[in-house]
């Protein structure tokens, strides 16, 4: 397999060499993954548009979707970053654990990420029961439709890294005792 890198500011068309800055502005860095985009003179702006559009899920809820869908996607990469962004967003390692475990810390949260783990492994195709628990906890049409999206969101990345191996520039995510999820 052709060896994929990841390219520095230079290597890059001036509009992502723009958002390369301002990357590395908030974060200290430009994270691997989002240089990887880069690749694509119009990807990069294109996801992050996406990635940052406003829903109706919370950035607590996103991150527990972002959790669950690496974990049963197998991406480390976005395991390792929602680890650190899911500790930014309120939840303890046990928590992340948890969710990456498929179960949430509260029955809300619960229903949203074995929803979340439903939609990925079955490629959009959950188990009604999985829906209904949803609806149940409080969740309305719009929540679904911004839960399928952030789905998508975090597949495509997965599937990005777990194509490209690109190195994973944040602290590992610990590995799981259970792996139940992926299979």
């Amino acid at each position: 397999m052709k060896q994929f890198t990841t390219p520095t500011r230079d290597q890059v068309a001036p509009a992502n060499q723009e958002i390369f800055d301002s990357l590395h502005k908030a974060l200290g860095f430009v994270p691997n993954l989002y240089a990887a985009i880069a690749h694509s003179e119009n990807g990069l702006v294109k996801y992050i548009a996406y990635q940052n559009a406003k829903t109706s899920l919370s950035n607590k809820e996103k991150e527990a979707v972002n959790l669950i869908v690496s974990q049963v996607n197998n991406c480390i990469y976005c395991q390792s970053a929602h680890t650190v962004l899911g500790k930014m967003n309120g939840f303890t390692d046990d928590q992340i654990l948890e969710i990456r475990n498929g179960n949430g810390p509260d029955a809300k949260l619960n229903a949203l990420v074995a929803l979340a783990a439903g939609i990925t492994k079955s490629r959009g195709n959950a188990e009604p029961a999985l829906v209904d628990d949803f609806f149940a906890q409080g969740y309305t049409n719009e929540n679904l439709v911004d839960l399928v999206l952030q789905v998508s969101d975090k597949t495509a990345m997965n599937y990005l890294h777990n194509l490209t191996k690109i190195p994973v520039d944040f602290p590992l995510a610990p590995a799981l005792e259970t792996k139940a999820l992926v299979s």
